[in-house]
C-alpha cells in the first residue's frame, strides 16, 4: 500500500536544505530499518546476527531482521537498546566537541523512554552524572526502568515540568534536549502520526520548544554545550529554533565533522548561519532527525560542585552500617552509600551533591537502590540485579533461556538453589531475585518489568 504524504506537509518543507521530493516520498514507501546500539557496560554476543554498522555510532547496528525483543532475554537484561539510527548521532555530536575525560554533570530535559539517556550515560566517566527527566509520570517510571537496565549507578531520574529548573544557575555541563515536536521524521515508522501533522500543530510545537529552552538554559554552566534535537523536518522547529537560541542567549553553534558517505545534510541557520544536521531516509538508512550542538559563552567553572547546603538532606551511611553491603557490591570501599527512607542507595558524589542540593526537584531514581535491612539482613531490591556495580559474591543461579523467559513471566515454578536469597542470571548477567524456601520460591521480580505477552 501506498504511503500518502500530506501535499501541504511537502510544500512547508520543499525549500529545506537537502530535500528532494521524488526520492523523499519513494522512501517512504520502504519499510523503517531496524537498529540497535550495544551497552559498552554489559557486552556480549547477542542471540541474532548483527547487519551493518550504524555509521555514525560504533556500538550502533542495523539488523537484516526484527527479532522479538520482548523475549530476548538479554534485551531484558539491558544489554542493548533499540534505537533509531539517526539518533544515535548525538554521541558523534558530543564526542567532537565534549571532554567526556572530565567530571561531568549532563541532563537529558525530556529524555523518556531513555535512548538518548542510556547513550548519554555511557559518554560518562564514573565520577560524573546524569540528570535524566521526564514530565508525564508514567513516562518517568519507563525511563526509571530503561537507565535501570543500562545497569548504572550514576543516574538521578527526576518528574518535573522543566519550569522547575529556571530557577537554577550556572549547573549542568552538558544540555541535551529532544524536544516534543510534531513528529513528520517518523511519518514512515508510525503512520497515525500523519493524521495528526498540520501547520497549526508545527507552529504550537515551536513553541513549546522555545519554552522548555527558556526554562533550562540558565542552569548551563559558562562554555557548557547544548545538544538540541527533534525528529521533525520543519525549519520552525529546527533551524528557526536555531537562530532565536542565538538571538536570544548569544549561543554560538558548533560545525560538526561528518564523512560524505554519511548522507547527512549540514545546513545553516537563516539568520545566524548556525550549523545543523539534518537526516533523510532517502540519504541516511535511518528516519528524520535534526539536531545542532551549541556553546554557552564564558568560561567552564566548577559552580556545581563547589556549592552546597549547610545541611545536607542525604549523607554517606556510616563504615559500620555500609559494611553490611560487602558482599553485595563490588569495591564497595570506593563507593557511597546513603539512606532513603527504607532503602540504601549506591551513588556517586556527584550525582549526590545535585540531590543535596537541589531537594525541591520530584524524584522518581538516585543511583541504584541497592535493597533494604531487616535486623541486619540484606533485602535486595531489582535494581541491584541489574546493575554492574553487583559484587560477583551473590548468590546465583545461571539459568536456561528457558527458565529465564519463565522466570520474566513469573511462571516459574521451580528450580535447583540454594536456599536463601539467589540471582537469577543469564549469561552472566542479572535478571532478578527468587528466595529459595524450605518447599517453594518466591519470584520476587517486580510486575512493571514482568514480560505480559
Amino acid at each position: 500500500m501506498t504511503l500518502q504524504l500530506p501535499t501541504e506537509f511537502i510544500q512547508s518543507i520543499s525549500c529545506c536544505p537537502g530535500f528532494n521530493e521524488e526520492q523523499f516520498i519513494e522512501a517512504h514507501q520502504i519499510s523503517s530499518p531496524t537498529s540497535i546500539r550495544i551497552n559498552p557496560f554489559k557486552n556480549t554476543a547477542l542471540s541474532f546476527p548483527l547487519d551493518n554498522a550504524v555509521l555514525w555510532n560504533q556500538r550502533g547496528f542495523y539488523l537484516k531482521e526484527r527479532p522479538n525483543f520482548t523475549h530476548d532475554v538479554l534485551f531484558q537484561a539491558g544489554c542493548y537498546y533499540v534505537q533509531e539510527a539517526g539518533s544515535m548521532f548525538i554521541e558523534h555530536a558530543l564526542t567532537s566537541c565534549v571532554d567526556f575525560n572530565e567530571t561531568l554533570l549532563a541532563f537529558d530535559v525530556c529524555a523518556s523512554p531513555g535512548g538518548k539517556s542510556t547513550l548519554l550515560n555511557s559518554l560518562l566517566n564514573k565520577e560524573s552524572a546524569l540528570i535524566a527527566n521526564d514530565v508525564v509520570k508514567q513516562r518517568s517510571e519507563v525511563l526509571a526502568q530503561n537507565l535501570s537496565k543500562w545497569g548504572c549507578a550514576n543516574v538521578v531520574v527526576t518528574n518535573n515540568d522543566p519550569s522547575k529548573f529556571s530557577d537554577m544557575e550556572r549547573v549542568f555541563d552538558v544540555i541535551l534536549v529532544d524536544a516534543p515536536c510534531s513528529g513528520s521524521g517518523l511519518f514512515r515508522k508510525q503512520h497515525d502520526a500523519i493524521d495528526e501533522w498540520s501547520l497549526d500543530n508545527v507552529n504550537l510545537c515551536s513553541q513549546r520548544q522555545k519554552r522548555i529552552l527558556s526554562d533550562v538554559i540558565g542552569s548551563l554552566k559558562p562554555g557548557g554545550t547544548l545538544l538540541y534535537s527533534t525528529c521533525s523536518y520543519s525549519r520552525q522547529e529546527n533551524e528557526d529554533i536555531i537562530d532565536w537560541l542565538i538571538t536570544e542567549f548569544e549561543l554560538t553553534t558548533v560545525q560538526i565533522p561528518i564523512e560524505k558517505n554519511w548522507g547527512i545534510v549540514e545546513t545553516q541557520s537563516d539568520i545566524h548561519k548556525g550549523f545543523g544536521y539534518r537526516f533523510y531516509p532517502d540519504k541516511t538508512k535511518s528516519e528524520g532527525f535534526f539536531c545542532s550542538v551549541l556553546k554557552k559563552p564564558g568560561e567552564p567553572d566548577d559552580h556545581h560542585q563547589q556549592k552546597k547546603n549547610k545541611r545536607e538532606a542525604f549523607s554517606p551511611v556510616k563504615p559500620k552500617e555500609k559494611e553490611l553491603f560487602t558482599n553485595w557490591i563490588n569495591n564497595i570501599e570506593e563507593q557511597v552509600i546513603i539512606k532513603f527512607k527504607d532503602d540504601y542507595l549506591l551513588i556517586n558524589q556527584t550525582a549526590l551533591n545535585f540531590i543535596n542540593r537541589f531537594t525541591h526537584l520530584y524524584l522518581k531514581k538516585a543511583g541504584t537502590t541497592i535493597g533494604s535491612l531487616i535486623k541486619d539482613e540484606v533485602i535486595p531490591h531489582h535494581d541491584l540485579a541489574l546493575s554492574i556495580h553487583r559484587s560477583e559474591n551473590a548468590q546465583t543461579i545461571d539459568c536456561t533461556h528457558e527458565q529465564a523467559i519463565l522466570f520474566l513471566k513469573k511462571e516459574l515454578q521451580y528450580i535447583e538453589g540454594n536456599k536463601g536469597w539467589n540471582l537469577m542470571s543469564y549469561n552472566g548477567f542479572g535478571l532478578g531475585w527468587i528466595k529459595h524456601l524450605s518447599n517453594r520460591l518466591n519470584n520476587y521480580l517486580p510486575n512493571e518489568f514482568r514480560i505480559l505477552k
